[in-house]
């Protein structure tokens, strides 16, 4: 029973915190929440590349060649199709297939 309530009250949280900006902020429109929603997408993309490729070493041999085929992938794939999803797909797999068959 413990566990049970548990599980609804941590449910009832998350469903709070998702829905509660929707109720504060009816139909008002702030600037600044719109401008968060604008770039904040492109801010914590860039932080998430910054983030994994903190460790890369450029200089040791062909251990970052794999990231930098990537990343590569990942923008070439971008600004060809400009699908976000895909790139990232693609971009994944690239890597994957670099790391565990090329570079083994």
């Amino acid at each position: 029973m413990h566990d049970l309530l548990l599980i609804a009250v941590i449910a009832f949280v998350t469903l709070l915190t998702r829905y509660l900006p929707f109720l504060v902020f009816k139909n008002k429109s702030y600037p600044v929440i719109e401008y968060l929603g604008d770039v904040l997408p492109y801010a914590i993309m860039a932080m998430l590349v910054v983030y994994c490729l903190r460790s890369v070493d450029l200089l040791s041999g062909n251990h970052s060649i794999c990231e930098i085929i990537g990343v590569g992938s990942v923008i070439l794939l971008h600004l060809l199709k400009r699908n976000t999803l895909l790139s990232i797909i693609g971009g994944t797999v690239i890597y994957m297939l670099c790391v565990q068959i090329i570079f083994i």
